[in-house]
């Protein structure tokens, strides 16, 4: 047990590192789209580009996971990630920085279905809800300290975050190589009660797999046409500044790190993963929508925090939930969390931008109305219950 929790914090700081280069390029991207006159259209697309490419890769880094191991997968994934920071701190065209954002979904596509398999296989079927809320709490926790440090920077140079960034990523590789060992695979006891899968991309549509893979499919799509266009939206409506950017998002995010750590196990326990997905999924609608209606930084900011926690409960609780399901197949649920993720992340953003040059608040206007279609999607939505010999929906 001692070497697990060991284990899982060495994992844990690893994908902190690796969120913190990401957060530290936050404040600045509208910077970098002023400076190159790229319009939100062009954003969504670059966006999307990320999406794409992961979407691509997710299946196979998947399947890869699951016969190569969870290690190699980490490795790979975060030392392409320090390559495509590097690559967009030193891009001067759009050309670039679209290599660069391709990278970056292929290095997501990697890490994402190893770190969820490992917690897996370290942990029990008790014990994962309080794992994956903390690794939920550690990507959140590099966003908050990752933007107010790129903020900072930014005041040096436009391109010192992504620099940062870069070295951040191969840190996390380094320590990764030496400090994680592959784990033994843990199946689950209620795997033995599952039947037996449909093969390849058919089991997408196994009753057990398919409600929860739309709602990550349509959430997705809702959230990235919200996230994508944030920063956009409070430069061009707000003048907000970098260290203004930086500000909302790290306060939004200490708030969800903090609702993580300390309810969501217990909301999990208390609600389940589903009703825990709805009512998340019901507050960031709402509240995204808001955001269309405040005028004042204060109340910016108290949307936005609210805003956070929503997004931060529903993302662990859908890992949860597939992780409890999936059995011997967690390569191929993280792939599959992944992949329609992805999906969501290409058309959301793409579509989002375009809005975006059209009126400002439109991008928000659609994410509400697809965010509400999700929350329609969970009443329908079943966890199956394992009985000896067969499955059932409950």
């Amino acid at each position: 047990m001692k070497t697990n929790k060991l284990v899982l914090s060495t994992l844990l700081l690893n994908l902190f590192i690796a969120f913190l280069g990401i957060g530290l390029v936050i404040p600045v991207t509208p910077t970098i789209m002023n400076e190159l006159g790229i319009s939100g259209t062009v954003v969504g697309y670059m966006v999307s580009a990320f999406a794409l490419a992961q979407l691509i890769v997710s299946p196979i880094a998947g399947r890869l996971v699951d016969s190569f191991g969870r290690k190699p997968m980490i490795i790979i994934g975060l030392l392409i990630f320090s390559i495509s920071e590097l690559l967009f701190g030193l891009g001067q065209t759009v050309e670039i920085l679209f290599f660069s954002r391709i990278l970056g979904g292929i290095s997501a596509a990697f890490i994402m279905p190893a770190v969820t398999a490992y917690i897996a296989d370290i942990t029990t079927s008790s014990t994962r809800p309080k794992a994956l809320g903390y690794m939920s709490a550690a990507i959140s926790t590099g966003f908050i300290i990752g933007p107010g440090i790129g903020g900072f920077l930014a005041d040096i140079g436009t391109r010192l975050p992504f620099f940062f960034a870069a070295a951040f990523g191969l840190f996390a590789t380094i320590l990764s190589l030496i400090t994680l060992t592959e784990p033994e695979r843990n199946y689950e006891v209620e795997e033995k009660h599952q039947p037996l899968p449909k093969s390849g991309f058919k089991r997408v549509f196994s009753p057990m797999y398919f409600i929860a893979f739309m709602v990550i499919l349509i959430s997705s799509f809702g959230l990235a046409a919200f996230e994508s266009l944030f920063a956009l939206f409070v430069d061009h409506k707000f003048s907000f500044t970098a260290k203004d950017i930086a500000i909302v998002i790290s306060l939004g995010a200490i708030v969800g790190v903090i609702f993580q750590i300390g309810l969501f196990n217990r909301l999990t326990q208390w609600l389940g993963e589903i009703r825990l997905i709805r009512y998340s999924l019901l507050v960031s609608t709402v509240l995204v929508f808001a955001m269309t209606m405040v005028t004042s930084y204060w109340s910016i900011l108290l949307v936005t925090m609210v805003v956070f926690v929503g997004f931060d409960l529903m993302r662990p609780a859908v890992t949860t939930y597939l992780s409890r399901i999936a059995g011997n197949e967690q390569g191929f649920a993280g792939g599959m969390n992944s992949m329609f993720t992805s999906i969501g992340n290409i058309f959301g953003p793409i579509i989002g931008g375009i809005l975006f040059d059209i009126d400002l608040n439109y991008p928000f206007y659609f994410a509400t109305v697809v965010l509400a279609v999700g929350i329609a999607l969970t009443y329908v939505w079943k966890r199956p219950a394992f009985s000896e010999g067969k499955a059932t929906i409950i």
